[in-house]
């Protein structure tokens, strides 16, 4: 019997990750410039749906198992940190996210739920809280997130979200323009780090609804 595999689609009908590939070509076939992968294990899928579909598509490195070197140059994540994560249902549109204290799993902040929105969305402003979450309690903890595009986006003080806005995302556009206004109006001395999910498993905030 043939292993399960879990097709991303980053640029479909419907975008998300499928099961099937009858249900990952429903979204793609005759799609202009559709962009999809089919990865091994959920968890593969789940960390490159967060990402850039060109960090994935015709790499395989993704879909290799991490040798002991590479698990020995990534080290162990640092515990006296905030883990930061977002949630998107791919069926509703609904988004939140949160920060916990990643030794201790205490949730330190929540925000959500919101209509209409987009994982990356969710992943910048989880960030974004997480910074200022620190500043204002005077923290300088590192901030761990599985979400490359996420950290570019903060990093470079933009969100580049292809959303359109609705009726149903007014706040969450609202607070996207606060974070952006957060981010130029403050500086912060947090590092905000890469949560390697392939060497140290799920994010510690992740909200277990895969």
């Amino acid at each position: 019997m043939a292993k399960q595999k879990f097709y991303v689609v980053w640029k479909g009908r419907e975008t998300g990750i499928f099961e099937s590939w009858d249900k990952c070509k429903e979204q793609i076939h005759k799609f202009p410039q559709a962009e999809y992968k089919s990865f091994k294990t959920r968890q593969l899928a789940e960390e490159a749906f967060r990402n850039e579909s060109a960090d994935f598509i015709g790499k395989d490195i993704f879909e290799a198992t991490l040798t002991e070197e590479q698990l020995k140059l990534l080290g162990d994540p640092i515990l006296e940190s905030i883990s930061v994560d977002g949630a998107w249902n791919t069926a509703t549109g609904v988004v939140e996210c949160q920060g916990i204290h990643t030794r201790t799993k205490k949730v330190l902040f929540r925000l959500g739920p919101f209509e209409d929105g987009t994982n990356n969305i969710a992943e910048f402003l989880a960030i974004v809280n997480g910074l200022a979450y620190c500043k204002t309690n005077n923290l300088k903890l590192p901030i761990y997130s599985d979400s490359t595009n996420a950290i570019g986006w903060v990093r470079d003080k933009q969100a580049r979200t292809k959303h359109n806005k609705s009726d149903k995302n007014i706040k969450l556009f609202e607070l996207i323009d606060r974070a952006i206004k957060w981010l130029n109006e403050n500086e912060y001395n947090n590092q905000i780090l890469k949560w390697e999910t392939r060497a140290w498993g799920e994010n510690p905030a992740d909200f277990g609804r895969k």
